[in-house]
């Protein structure tokens, strides 16, 4: 049985494949009614499996007639796409960002799910036992150093 979770992100992705372009705008409202929820379980499924990691821009209207329009970036073109999670990543980088940019090779089929794995192990707290900041310092390094040869490939 998946989760609230896994049921609202599959509905939304079912809406882009459904969709005429590749954006959708949802009303919060309208989601959690039609799901039980309330509009926060929408908010974290959109903060954390629509992001930019993830190849989503967001926009978001609150209000009466509050909206939020997700766009799927571009992906087709690996080498924008890779040049972009690239230009994401900062000169530090926290073990759920990672993650998120993993989930987005994913998605958009640059990495196998085993690939994905390892990848996730090489940059994992576990694995990169230091302080938390130089941690995040080599964890953005090595993924700045994978993301071209994964483009390469």
């Amino acid at each position: 049985m998946h989760n609230m979770s896994d049921i609202i992100e599959q509905y939304i992705k079912q809406l882009f494949e459904e969709a005429q372009d590749d954006v959708v705008e949802i009303q919060r409202a309208h989601i959690a009614q039609r799901f039980d929820c309330v509009p926060s379980q929408l908010n974290y499924v959109i903060k954390t499996r629509f992001t930019n990691e993830h190849g989503y821009e967001i926009e978001s209207k609150r209000g009466g007639g509050g909206y939020i329009r997700i766009t799927k970036v571009e992906t087709k073109d690996q080498n924008n796409y890779i040049k972009r999670l690239i230009g994401l990543i900062g000169p530090a980088l926290s073990q759920q960002q990672a993650l998120y940019i993993i989930d987005g090779l994913l998605d958009n089929g640059l990495v196998t799910e085993r690939e994905a794995k390892m990848i996730a192990a090489v940059v994992d707290r576990e694995t990169l036992k230091m302080d938390v900041a130089s941690r995040d310092i080599i964890r953005a390094n090595i993924l700045k150093r994978l993301l071209p040869v994964i483009n390469y490939y």
